[in-house]
């Protein structure tokens, strides 16, 4: 039986969702094809169809999750606010993919890390032209500094069995930003 070209993109798009949380909630190395498929509501049968490994899988489901967050907004503190909440750390699964896969990434295949890279360096570049500063320089580096400070505050919150500490990682780095971002700006 074949498959409209709307039936194709419809679960292309149901396996990448479902890839995308289920990489960010577990990992790429726990995560299986069959997983990915059954997630998605389809036969693993059918997954060459779509992706020729599951490398090219990673690589596809990095480009499309971090496109996503291209589309955040780009004001850097109302970003912050909501990226340094715990409803974002305790998200994991739905959160920021270069807070949750980020370290694993690194141990891709080059695919998958100029996937992660170009949506960084997006994000990047949407943060620094919304900023109101004339100095091109200070402003890409308080974009990249701010953006560095939130992921790692993200890790280190979700890592702390301590809810207060985990808390204060989140408003602390918040706070830091607010007042860093403010004092440039002056």
């Amino acid at each position: 039986m074949k498959v409209s070209r709307e039936q194709v993109a419809e679960n292309r798009q149901k396996i990448l969702d479902a890839a995308s949380r289920l990489f960010r909630a577990q990992g790429f190395d726990a995560v299986t094809v069959v997983d990915v498929m059954k997630a998605a509501g389809l036969t693993h049968g059918g997954f060459y169809g779509y992706f020729k490994s599951k490398d090219d899988l990673i690589a596809q489901t990095l480009t499309y999750v971090t496109a996503q967050g291209a589309r955040a907004d780009t004001d850097l503190k109302r970003y912050a606010a909501s990226y340094l909440s715990p409803d974002h750390r305790d998200d994991v699964a739905g959160g920021c993919p270069i807070a949750a896969l980020g370290a694993e990434t690194v141990r891709q295949t080059p695919e998958a890390r100029a996937a992660m890279a170009e949506g960084l360096r997006r994000l990047i570049e949407r943060f620094a032209a919304s900023a109101p500063q004339p100095d091109a320089a200070m402003v890409r580096r308080n974009a990249i500094g701010s953006y560095a400070a939130m992921v790692g505050a993200v890790i280190l919150a979700r890592l702390a069995q301590d809810p207060a500490l985990s808390d204060e990682v989140l408003d602390q780095t918040h706070a830091w930003i607010l007042e860093s971002t403010t004092r440039s700006a002056v």
